[in-house]
């Protein structure tokens, strides 16, 4: 019973029914049609052979001057081969005259005073009476008045429309069955691009985001809705990686330490010490906490960054976020000498580009803090405007990097062998690399060991 209801709600079964249900409507509509226009003509034809046979007797009865009626009677039985007909002749008064076989208008014997017109004219007109199709006629016949009733069956046409009634059910039951299964199947073609999308959907899991439906052209509904699904998928692919990098990166990176932390007190509780003793504990375990939250805070950072693909976008002036990021990492290196050269062009609106200003001041401020904390001469910043492009140059005489590993300094938590008697986490440039990558800003990283490093950043300004 389960199964059966299912069956019912599949889409295909249902546009096969409904497509059937307008085609049935649609051959109903023109069966009748046809029926009514094929009645109507053989019901036409036949009153005129009807209504010519009234005119014939009234010939005879004008050319003979009088009714004969074994003149007419001979005609009728000669030339009628349908017992069914009936004819009757009458005057003025509706008087019978002449008469054959005429017992259903004698039966009904209204129909004479519904044949009366006040008109002095040749005048006919058609009836009915018990499926019977009939017609009068009045004619001129000494100076007066004379009315031909002539009425019959005509068994030809309800032969024939019974043969009509029966091609038409069954052509319309065959044409019903054989929509049913074309449509049927032009539904299953029709919809198998959807059921190839479910096969595809069904086999996609949290271990398998990568895939990606077939787009086709990229033109009809269906490949718009692989389109739309594939940008789902890519952006949780995104949301997953960045859940499973961010919970690998704060695993691997704080493990370590709150473990020796954790070790270290558990020792240092082990004995009786002096108060001096745990003050220092105390000092070293608030110094190592303090690393954590640093740590923990760049970890989010970065995570924020890369989860956030709504990031508002307002006009910004670049020199304003370089003074702020050199003034924010001043108050942390107060002795450092960072020097700013900012080549103001004639028109201020030349300096504005969109973006973010909380992250762009993140990025920036961690490009300024590693010159900083890597070079013990002055820091340069500085910005100029090419095309239209803003440029912006950070360099310092530092340490360097060297240069087999360029190349690897971007992944997080990944720094150069010669920084690892530097405080860091090697986040920061990741994080710069992804916020540069949100304001489609260009990066390059030129570096010497032992002589300095120089970051170019190229923004595009806003037109």
């Amino acid at each position: 019973m389960k199964q059966r209801f299912k069956f019912v709600l599949n889409i295909k079964v249902r546009l096969a029914l409904q497509f059937m249900l307008v085609v049935a409507g649609i051959l109903l509509f023109f069966a009748a049609l046809v029926y009514y226009f094929t009645f109507t003509t053989n019901r036409e034809k036949f009153r005129n052979n009807l209504l010519n046979r009234a005119k014939y007797i009234s010939i005879i009865i004008i050319n003979r001057h009088s009714v004969d009626t074994a003149l007419l009677q001979n005609i009728n039985e000669s030339t009628f081969s349908d017992q069914n007909q009936e004819i009757m002749v009458t005057d003025t008064n509706f008087k019978v005259i002449y008469s054959f076989n005429a017992v259903t208008l004698e039966q009904n014997e209204n129909v004479f005073h519904e044949a009366v017109n006040p008109e002095n004219t040749d005048y006919y007109s058609y009836y009915t009476i018990a499926g019977k199709d009939g017609v009068y006629y009045r004619f001129h016949f000494r100076k007066k008045s004379a009315y031909i009733f002539v009425l019959a069956f005509d068994q030809s046409r309800a032969d024939y429309l019974i043969e009509l009634r029966n091609i038409l059910f069954w052509s319309i039951l065959f044409s019903l069955w054989l929509s049913v299964l074309t449509s049927y199947f032009i539904s299953r073609k029709a919809f198998k691009p959807v059921t190839n999308i479910i096969n595809n959907v069904k086999a996609i899991n949290s271990s398998s985001l990568s895939k990606r439906l077939d787009e086709g052209n990229r033109k009809d509904e269906l490949e718009n809705l692989a389109i739309t699904f594939n940008e789902m998928l890519a952006d949780l692919e995104v949301a997953f990686r960045n859940q499973e990098d961010f919970v690998s990166n704060a695993s691997h990176e704080l493990r370590t330490p709150l473990s020796v932390m954790i070790a270290e007190s558990d020792y240092f509780l082990g004995k009786e010490h002096s108060v001096e003793e745990y003050r220092d504990h105390i000092a070293h375990m608030t110094n190592d906490n303090k690393k954590i939250n640093a740590q923990l805070n760049s970890l989010l950072s970065l995570a924020q960054v890369n989860r956030d693909n709504s990031i508002l976008f307002t006009p910004l002036r670049l020199d304003e976020i370089i003074y702020e990021s050199v003034h924010q990492v001043k108050n942390k290196y107060p002795d450092q000498k960072i020097i700013t050269k900012i080549e103001f062009p004639e028109n201020e609106n030349d300096l504005i580009i969109s973006g973010n200003s909380g992250i762009l001041i993140i990025g920036f401020k961690n490009i300024i803090e590693n010159a900083c904390k890597f070079s013990d001469d002055d820091v340069n910043v500085e910005l100029k405007i090419e095309n239209d492009h803003i440029n912006v140059i950070i360099s310092d005489m530092g340490i360097g990097i060297p240069s087999n590993e360029i190349d690897t300094i971007y992944r997080p938590f990944t720094r150069a062998s010669n920084a690892k008697f530097k405080s860091g986490f090697g986040i920061g440039l990741s994080l710069v690399v992804k916020i540069l990558e949100i304001h489609k800003a260009g990066l390059k990283v030129d570096s010497v060991e032992n002589e300095g490093t120089r970051v170019e950043l190229l923004f595009n300004r806003a037109t």
